[in-house]
């Protein structure tokens, strides 16, 4: 009996023994690793994604500056056009002033004496008289609307080189966030593969401490069977001699438009195109197009105010045609496109700029040169 008693209690406690030597040679934090590194790879590839999608975002804002760059430098181109013919206009009024003071000068004021004294009578006097003075006046008048001119467009050019300047800081500014975007992408994208890698290894370490803990614990149960299976035959082997008994247990045409939005349409076009009916028409499809394509605002009003699309929105020139009010013919042109009219030329284009300032591919009308896409 005490024999029996004895090679039970040397069973259970192999048993045990086996056991605890299988549970103690695994980590009991490795599920936390590989959940940790997960929520790291979930976090990184979030992060990755916010990143690509500031870069994209980024990217449109490069592409709709590097537009308005270019449509500034052909304002310019066209402003210094405008500049040196006021200077040629300035300098040739002077020279006809120069020419009648040299004339008046060499013939003394007899001329204009005999002039005078040649009235018939006081009414024919005063009238010589006022067209003397009339003439000297309309010296000085058109000199200094020349002059008025010419400032005014040297101011223009001036705000419109400050806008340049101001651009290209823009556009440097937003390529130093994007190289340092895309170094961050970069580096997450790093991170993110050196948290993948370590997820694999961590996964497959857990796999393989899986297996081995099978193992052991099939070969653990295996001895305990063994052990039981021995105490038992042991036991039995005894009950002859013994009178005892036991239990073993296992376990996406024309369109209505008021009449200040005409207005506004018609001082646009006075401002982007010459003169002449095609011309301010071929601007007009540009803009009618852009209303009715899903890409732009669904208004003339919308279209005209876009930021970054039309010049004179953004310098100024055209509320001071507003102020002025539009001509006629820019009235005319913009009602009629409003109810339909399109120039055929340039049926399929969205954007112009001023055709001396590019090189790019397109349809010249006027001194503006249409494309269909930028």
């Amino acid at each position: 009996m005490e024999i029996c008693k004895k090679r039970r209690i040397r069973t259970g406690l192999a048993l045990l023994c086996s056991l605890a030597v299988v549970f103690s040679v695994f980590p009991a934090y490795a599920d936390d690793d590989i959940e940790s590194l997960e929520d790291q790879t979930s976090a990184l590839e979030s992060e990755l994604q916010g990143i690509n999608q500031e870069i994209l975002s980024l990217s449109e804002e490069i592409s709709s500056t590097e537009m308005q760059v270019e449509i500034l430098n052909g304002e310019i181109a066209r402003t210094e056009d405008s500049l040196a013919e006021a200077e040629t206009n300035e300098q040739k009024q002077y020279d006809d002033m120069k020419t009648r003071i040299k004339y008046m000068y060499e013939n003394g004021n007899a001329t204009l004496l005999e002039m005078l004294f040649s009235a018939e009578d006081m009414a024919d006097f005063l009238n010589k008289a006022d067209f003397i003075e009339n003439l000297s006046q309309y010296d000085r008048d058109a000199l200094n609307e020349l002059i008025d001119v010419h400032q005014q467009i040297e101011d223009q050019m001036k705000s419109l080189e400050e806008q340049q300047a101001s651009m290209a800081d823009l556009q440097d500014d937003l390529a130093d966030k994007q190289a340092e975007l895309q170094a961050k992408a970069q580096q997450t994208s790093t991170n993110l593969q050196e948290v993948n890698n370590r997820l694999e290894a961590a996964k497959k370490a857990e796999e393989e401490r899986l297996a081995r803990e099978q193992a052991a614990r099939e070969k653990a149960e295996q001895e305990a069977k063994e052990a039981a299976a021995q105490a038992e035959s042991e036991k039995n082997s005894s009950s002859g001699n013994n009178s005892t008994s036991g239990t073993v247990s296992n376990g996406g045409g024309s369109v209505n438009a008021s009449v200040d939005e005409i207005t506004l349409f018609a001082a646009l076009l006075d401002c982007e195109a010459v003169h002449d009916y095609n011309s301010m028409l071929a601007v007009a499809t540009v803009v009618m197009n852009r209303v009715e394509s899903p890409r732009f605002g669904n208004s003339i009003r919308d279209v005209i105010y876009a930021p970054g699309q039309f010049e004179p929105v953004w310098t100024g020139r055209l509320d001071s045609r507003l102020d002025r009010g539009p001509t006629s013919l820019a009235r005319q042109v913009a009602q009629d496109a409003v109810n339909g009219a399109r120039l055929a030329e340039v049926a399929d284009c969205y954007y112009f700029l001023y055709a001396p300032s590019t090189s790019r591919d397109g349809i010249v009308i006027g001194d503006n040169l249409f494309f269909t896409s930028w």
